[in-house]
């Protein structure tokens, strides 16, 4: 994978420093930390219901001294903005070849040589509907990674990791749990998310 924001010595002290700082002044509370296993693994990051989602990722990853990557929309990768979105750890994604995105990022978390955490938002939009995607599922399955579930509720002002959730292989049974943990958590946009 190509080098970020994360992996960069003195910008990463300095940009957790400033994060932990911003977080604890606007009154956000930071929980939980990546399990001894989850070096490697796949973060499901919900509710996620507006553009703001993102610099509050960034600074919850760095209090937490994660080193994640995530996926966008091409459009956000258009000039002049590619180099940054890029060392912000993104990765431009079609939407048209999303069925290639499991098997593209299965190899990514394989040959990665150091530790990644994949950020895949679980929900997607069908005409304002929020639907629940089960990419992040595959993924996880396919490398054969933990998934952890990550949350971010703007109600309460808290953010962090939750529990880790090993697939059964039952996806059904296995989704229902996993949006049970997230119906009380609250995002910005709370009336775009339902976790049912």
């Amino acid at each position: 994978m190509h080098h970020t924001i994360f992996d960069t010595p003195v910008v990463n002290t300095l940009l957790r420093a400033l994060s932990v700082a911003f977080l604890k002044l606007t009154g956000w509370k930071v929980e939980g930390a990546l399990p001894s296993n989850g070096q490697k693994s796949v973060l499901i990051a919900a509710p996620h219901t507006s553009n703001w989602d993102l610099p509050y990722t960034l600074m919850v990853a760095f209090a937490l001294r994660l080193n994640i990557y995530w996926m966008g929309k091409r459009q956000l990768f258009r000039f002049p903005f590619r180099g940054i979105m890029m060392w912000l750890g993104g990765i431009p994604v079609t939407r048209e070849t999303s069925n290639n995105l499991v098997a593209a990022s299965v190899a990514a978390i394989q040959a990665a040589d150091g530790p990644l955490q994949l950020i895949v938002p679980p929900e997607g939009t069908r005409n304002h509907n929020r639907y629940w995607k089960t990419g992040f599922y595959y993924i996880a399955v396919g490398a054969q990674v933990p998934i952890v579930m990550a949350y971010m509720d703007y109600e309460r002002k808290i953010s962090g990791l939750g529990p880790v959730f090993q697939p059964t292989g039952d996806i059904e049974a296995d989704m229902r749990a996993i949006k049970a943990f997230y119906a009380p958590f609250k995002g910005k946009n709370a009336d775009q998310f339902h976790a049912g």
